[in-house]
């Protein structure tokens, strides 16, 4: 923060009452998460209210560990016995509050501040901006995507006094939301990157939307935008005072002409001002999409009055920016979290937070450089092992001069390299066992060598899976259903192919209150990982029942027969048991019928030591209206069945009969708890809500080799695939081994390269695939996306008369998953 606050500036900026002993401290740090406080004392602690949570639920403990300070809603009861333990100001609105104090801190910076919005590349030029000015500048930055009416306020008190110019980012859904961002940033340069269809749903029309984003710059002193967008042109030069503007194209008429040289590897921008004075750049990009976003940085750095060759020599440096945190995994039995864009305090904190969410390991290990252009070193260093004190790491590795400052905090602990060629040279994979490590640094040390001496080399072939996608939609469905009804979520079958113990952690990390597994042994594996949710087994066997105590799983109990044997093992070994009774209403697969419930009800008198946790039945038509009636009819028998049994118990078992499409279907049956499974991942079954979900997996492989045939030429086994005018065609490292479904062969099935289709020729292989890239500009190695965001699992089901789920489950393991937050 650029200023602590005493608790008399916090009421007069909040317009807050105080409760509780009086704090007489300053205030240096906000947060809103209970597992991000450093230096307790100092920190405000702000309460937000969500639609399913309340951050007030964790102030007893932070009370216990030393926080003094809080901001909670008015309304919010203060618990007994903590008034005089702390400060709590009372508001109206937490949000808005945390906002208001961001705008307080914003007005306290007097140095420049950089605006940016837009569709698309928002982020990338933004963090491509803040690498060329830290080479003359002391820069401050959104850490990732920190975009939004949170994320925002957060950004601002990451702004230090050291800092010489601040570049924050700011990104709406609907109309309304930027007056507040603009309130808090109050840009002196703007960029306006584009304008597309992202969250059109929140907008009448795309001129709302622009004029909404337009509002980040009412009181800006420059607007850097690109004329070649019509609509955007258009509107910015209808609005917006012409001595504001600061416009480039690629034809003549605004303020820089552009024109662009492709070379193999890079390119050369050519900048031509209304003066005749000319710049030329050179870029290691050859995308038009890079090529756009890179113009921008450099016309933003050129107004900010930034010098031709320090422009030049941050450019020299950029690579195309991996926005995400990814979690690779590493040799042997090691985690991998790749943060090697990364150089700012900001971003540390981000990293550190996102590995103290993963799984227990043996060790957590972090690979740091030198911050370049952070300021004081002496104050830096020391905020830098504060932090990395409050996340508990086991063991640090240095690399570069300056952050040799951290040998006086943690002795033995830590270890200084002055380069990543030493490092690399001393380093022994071997060293690491089961550890977690985080590699992060500035783009110079070249850090994603690090990455590749450690990581586990798998398969060519990856599925990424974007955790902050599967947070949406498991958000998506929790906005569906009351506060208090449970979130069970289905990881069986590796998670539908994306990987049960990650994806199990992340789900324990945002609230999943339950899992459910096929098999023991897929339970048992989640309890090897440090997983400490319930585990729902839907097929147990009797041959696991000591694992079933062992690991406390909780199985389905589905017959008379196995809930007798179930019983007697109970029995016989003087143990308590879990268990939840699968009702069999219409599914005719596993469970208890209507006729049986007589000798079920005598079964659980007899056995009073299997307690029935839940009760439970599977709806068969959920996601179609044509079985509507049915589901009635099931859910009906259901609460007869249910009500039946209940009546025997002197205690409630939880009740629940949706999945991902009943909850869409029959809101009004939620009961205690609902099942969530393929909506989970992204497909929306019902077809109601296709737009809100977001696609969690990315599919993709690359180019092993490229061949152009002749005329009359066949490819792949049989000679399936014909080309009679010849053509040119491009071998992909994927088949059916790997999950790539034998159906697509013979053009039934496309990837995409550089976003254009390349329809599969041929058969599709066991270990490769052939596709037709004859009108495709490419090359020996260019990324192909197998399925994603702009191929839906919906379409490529149905191309090949199949479901979703069966195309998710059938990925190999052999394909290395990937986990990322973007």
């Amino acid at each position: 923060m650029l200023s602590p606050l005493s608790i008399d500036q916090l009421l007069a900026v909040t317009a807050g009452e105080v409760r509780g002993r009086r704090f007489s401290g300053t205030i240096s740090k906000v947060t809103i998460d209970s597992r991000q406080v450093v230096q307790a004392e100092q920190t405000l602690f702000v309460a937000l209210r969500g639609a399913k949570a309340d951050g007030a639920a964790y102030i007893p403990k932070l009370v216990e560990e030393g926080v003094c300070c809080f901001l909670v809603q008015r309304d919010w009861e203060i618990p007994e016995g903590l008034e005089e333990k702390a400060s709590f100001i009372l508001v109206n609105d937490t949000r808005l509050a945390l906002q208001a104090i961001a705008a307080y801190e914003r007005k306290l910076f007097a140095k420049p501040v950089v605006g940016i919005t837009g569709s698309n590349g928002k982020t990338i030029v933004k963090e491509w901006l803040g690498q060329v000015l830290s080479q003359s500048y002391a820069v401050a930055k959104s850490p990732k995507s920190y975009n939004s009416q949170i994320g925002v306020p957060l950004s601002i008190f990451g702004i230090e006094s050291y800092h010489q110019v601040a570049i924050l980012e700011a990104g709406i859904s609907k109309a309304g939301e930027m007056d507040s961002l603009q309130q808090m940033i109050l840009p002196d340069l703007g960029i306006f990157t584009n304008i597309g269809n992202a969250h059109q749903e929140g907008f009448e029309d795309i001129i709302e939307k622009i004029k909404e984003k337009l509002l980040l710059f009412s009181n800006a002193k420059l607007l850097v935008y690109c004329r070649d967008h019509e609509l955007l042109r258009d509107e910015i030069e209808r609005s917006v005072d012409g001595q504001k503007l600061v416009s480039w194209s690629t034809l003549p008429g605004a303020d820089f002409s552009v024109s662009v040289k492709r070379l193999e590897v890079q390119s050369k921008i050519i900048l031509l001002k209304s003066d005749l004075s000319t710049f030329t750049f050179s870029v290691p990009f050859t995308d038009s999409a890079s090529l756009e976003n890179i113009t921008h940085v450099i016309v933003a750095a050129l107004s900010l009055g930034q010098d031709f060759p320090a422009i030049q020599e941050g450019l020299g440096q950029l690579k195309p920016v991996d926005m995400r945190l990814t979690l690779k995994p590493g040799l042997n039995e090691s985690l991998l979290i790749d943060d090697t864009y990364n150089n700012d305090l900001a971003g540390l904190k981000v990293a550190l937070e996102f590995l103290s969410h993963q799984r227990p390991k043996r060790s957590k290990i972090l690979i740091l450089s030198d911050l370049l252009q952070q300021g004081l070193p002496e104050k830096v260093y020391t905020e830098v092992a504060e932090l990395i004190r409050s996340y508990g790491l086991d063991k640090i590795i240095g690399v570069g001069t300056e952050i040799s400052r951290l040998a006086e905090h943690f002795g033995a602990a830590f270890e200084n390299y002055a380069s990543t060629d030493l490092l690399l040279h001393a380093l022994d994979p071997d060293t690491f066992q089961n550890d977690l490590i985080l590699i992060t640094g500035a783009r110079s040390f070249a850090f994603e060598r690090v990455v590749n001496r450690l990581q586990l080399r798998v398969h060519g072939t990856t599925l990424e899976i974007n955790l902050n996608a599967l947070t949406h939609n498991f958000n998506f469905y929790k906005r569906l259903v009351k506060p208090e009804t449970k979130m069970m979520v289905m990881v069986k079958a590796f998670a539908y192919g994306g990987g049960a113990a990650e994806i199990a952690n992340h789900l324990q990390t945002i609230g999943a209150d339950y899992l459910a597994v096929a098999f023991s042994d897929e339970g048992i594996s989640l309890r090897k990982q440090g997983i400490k949710l319930p585990i729902m087994v839907l097929n147990p066997v009797e041959e696991s029942f000591d694992l079933l105590r062992e690991y406390q799983l909780e199985p389905v109990v589905f017959s008379p027969e196995f809930f007798r044997k179930l019983g007697k093992y109970a029995q016989n070994h003087a143990v308590k048991l879990a268990i939840h009774l699968d009702l069999d209403t219409g599914m005719h697969r596993l469970g208890f019928e209507k006729q049986q419930l007589s000798e079920l009800k005598d079964l659980i008198c007899a056995f009073p030591e299997l307690r029935i946790a839940s009760l439970y039945t599977h709806l068969v038509g959920a996601d179609e209206e044509m079985h509507e009636e049915f589901s009635r009819l099931q859910l009906q028998e259901f609460t007869e069945m249910k009500t039946e049994i209940e009546a025997v118990l002197a205690y409630q078992p939880l009740i629940h009969a949706l999945n991902s499409a009943g909850i869409v279907h029959f809101p009004e049956f939620q009961m205690d708890m609902v099942r969530l499974g393929i909506g989970l991942y992204g497909v929306e079954v019902t077809g109601k809500h296709d737009s809100a979900l977001k696609a969690v997996s990315i599919l993709k492989t690359s180019v092993s080799q490229i061949k152009t045939l002749a005329p009359g030429a066949t490819v792949g086994y049989s000679r399936k695939g014909l080309l009679p005018e010849g053509g040119k065609i491009a071998t992909l490292a994927i088949g059916y081994a790997d999950g790539y479904d034998r159906r697509f062969s013979q053009g039934k099935g496309y990837v995409l390269i550089h976003g254009k289709k390349a329809p599969v020729i041929g058969n599709v292989c066991m270990d490769m695939v052939m596709v037709d890239v004859g009108a495709i500009e490419v090359k020996e190695g260019d990324e192909a996306i197998i399925y994603g965001e702009q191929i839906s699992l919906k379409e490529l089901a149905d191309r090949i008369g199949t479901i979703p789920y069966e195309l998710l489950t059938n990925i190999s393991t052999r394909v290395k998953r990937v986990y990322y937050l973007d």
